[in-house]
């Protein structure tokens, strides 16, 4: 079944996650003008909070701020803030929309294809927008079907700034195959990972400039190419440097003619700086980078997309775990040298094939407090990440302004039940302390039908 034809197979299949049970929960039908009375705004960029002030939003874009805001049309939807904060819709800026739902098992299933994906994942993109998350990049995965069924109103979930599959070379990080499955080249037949879009095996610039402008021409809003060693692949040790200078060029042309960019997977110093030389402006992950390679980062303005993972999962296989050890010791050092460097800082969680991790999607934040302040954390999801997903230039799927409360900005809210910049960890329990999310305009949680 091709992408585009699984809108209508799919949408039937999930009516339940369109008026999901639950009485905290009120979706308005469309925009109405929503009006925040007496609330105190974090606006994205500031160490401290607003006084009390009213937010008006028509359409889905915030019409005024200030204490003498207030509506201009027929049956407003005024939310009494009583001194609570409203801050901007949280991003996360790594996640795998199509394959945070699916256990490797699952994956490996002869029966698995896009729509049972599909159906997995479309009730995980509603609990992740109800956990405050309006916008997400994802780096790896089919997931443009997903976005344009969110993005039509079918089915609830963030903004989704698409890569496509992930690039890789054979024997690469995204060299998804079963240890029998041959490689496409000498026997003419796709791995079961590439049928479903998973990933992509590419070899050689020609190859590369073919995957990436297929991306592109799917929807793709930034390209994502593994550049080294990874720990939940099978095929590659994490030492490796993956793509030749020329391939990775290969794919930044192509990304570049289309006026968008390339993100690589990479951890340490070697990998990283060939993708600099070769003009990526984007690196996920990174924890073994040392201090020199760090500083060249921040003085070309090389984003770092990083994460803050655990040392081990119950669904993790003992290899797995053995393999992310250093990764997981480096991103503790890794962390406070690229923000005293100045290198620019973006965050996300990667959580790939253990479901049961997407629950625990905000507390991942707070696992940076040991390095970041209440208020850089806040900067961090929502306007620092909103920055990034602006490199997208003219490929970013969504008009207007993210990540800030401001007028002109597209009003994606959090109202939160307390000051988040007294207390931080506020925003680890979304369902108590999230009283009213907006999307685009339309209440998805609290205020009212």
């Amino acid at each position: 079944m091709g992408l585009k034809s699984l809108a209508g197979a799919v949408a039937a299949l999930i009516g339940a996650v369109l008026h999901p049970a639950g009485a905290s929960l009120h979706a308005q039908e469309g925009p109405r003008e929503i009006v925040f009375r007496d609330v105190r705004v974090f606006d994205g960029t500031s160490d401290k909070l607003s006084g009390a002030t009213t937010v008006v939003v028509r359409g889905n874009t915030i019409a005024a701020i200030g204490a003498e805001a207030g509506p201009q049309g027929e049956d407003p939807v005024i939310i009494e803030g009583r001194g609570r904060t409203l801050m901007p819709g949280m991003i996360d800026n790594h996640v795998h929309m199509m394959f945070n739902s699916l256990s490797p098992a699952q994956m490996a299933a002869p029966d698995m294809g896009l729509e049972k994906i599909m159906q997995l994942s479309a009730g995980q993109a509603q609990a992740m927008l109800l956990r405050g998350f309006t916008a997400v990049r994802d780096v790896g995965g089919p997931s443009f079907e997903l976005k344009r069924l969110i993005d039509s109103g079918k089915i609830r979930g963030p903004r989704i700034w698409p890569s496509g599959p992930m690039i890789s070379q054979t024997s690469g990080h995204a060299d998804l195959r079963g240890p029998t499955e041959p490689s496409r080249r000498f026997s003419g037949k796709m791995s079961k990972a590439e049928e479903v879009w998973a990933s992509v095996i590419a070899d050689g610039r020609d190859e590369v400039l073919t995957a990436v402008r297929e991306n592109l021409r799917m929807g793709a809003s930034q390209i994502k190419i593994a550049a080294g060693g990874g720990t939940s692949s099978e095929y590659d040790p994490l030492d490796v440097t993956q793509y030749t200078l020329d391939e990775m060029k290969a794919a930044v042309d192509a990304a570049g003619d289309w006026n968008t960019y390339v993100t690589v997977h990479a951890y340490h110093p070697k990998s990283v700086r060939r993708a600099i030389e070769a003009g990526v402006k984007v690196i996920e992950h990174g924890n073994l980078l040392d201090e020199p390679t760090l500083k060249l980062m921040a003085d070309k303005g090389i984003w770092l997309s990083g994460q803050m993972l655990v040392e081990s999962t119950e669904a993790m296989d003992p290899k797995r775990r053995e393999k992310r050890k250093p990764v997981i010791e480096g991103q503790k050092i890794v962390w406070p040298i690229a923000k005293r460097l100045g290198v620019k800082l973006a965050w996300g969680t990667d959580f790939l094939f253990e479901p049961d991790l997407n629950a625990q999607q905000n507390a991942y934040i707070l696992r940076l407090k040991p390095f970041f302040t209440p208020a850089e954390l806040l900067r961090l999801v929502t306007s620092q990440n909103a920055e990034l997903l602006a490199l997208s230039g003219p490929r970013t799927p969504y008009q207007g302004k993210l990540g800030v409360v401001a007028e002109g900005a597209l009003a994606d809210l959090i109202l939160v039940e307390g000051d988040p910049l007294a207390n931080i960890d506020l925003i680890g329990d979304p369902a108590r302390n999230f009283a009213v999310i907006v999307k685009d305009g339309v209440i998805v949680k609290g205020g009212k039908p």
